[in-house]
C-alpha cells in the first residue's frame, strides 16, 4: 500500500440545535476538556470542539437530531474509580460492565443521550 494511517484525528458526535451551552458545561467543566477554537466557516454550524492531552472531541449540530445509543468513543482512563465517583457526585449515571477481558470500564450519556465508554486497563 502507498498510505499509512497515522492516528486518529478527532471524533465528533451529534447534538440538538442550541447545544453549546450544555457541551460546554459537560465535556469542559465535568470532564475538564478545553474548549478549541473552531474555523469561522464552521463556527457558524454551531456545536463547539474540545480537546485533552491528544484528544480532540468535536460537537457538531445535527437536525433532526438522535443520539449514538450504539456507537460510541472509549476514552482510556487513568483512575477510571475516581471518574466514576466524580460523574456519580455530579448527577451522571453510569453503566457498569465487565465484558472486555483486561479492562474495567463502564458507560454514560453525554447531556445529549450519546454513548461514551470510559475504560482502564488492568496491568
Amino acid at each position: 500500500m502507498e498510505f499509512a494511517f497515522k492516528q486518529l484525528d478527532h471524533v465528533q458526535l451529534a447534538a440538538p440545535k442550541g447545544c453549546e451551552e450544555d457541551a460546554r458545561a459537560f465535556y469542559g467543566n465535568l470532564l475538564g476538556f478545553t474548549e478549541i477554537e473552531k474555523p469561522p466557516v464552521l463556527k457558524k454550524k454551531g456545536g463547539a470542539w474540545f480537546q485533552n492531552g491528544t484528544i480532540q472531541l468535536h460537537i457538531g449540530v445535527e437536525d433532526p437530531f438522535l443520539p449514538a445509543k450504539k456507537a460510541h468513543p472509549a476514552f482510556e482512563i487513568e483512575n477510571l474509580d475516581g471518574l466514576k465517583a466524580h460523574l456519580k457526585e455530579n448527577g451522571v449515571d453510569v453503566i457498569e460492565d465487565d465484558n472486555l477481558p483486561g479492562a474495567n470500564r463502564f458507560y454514560a450519556a453525554d447531556p445529549f443521550g450519546n454513548r461514551l465508554e470510559f475504560l482502564e486497563w488492568v496491568k
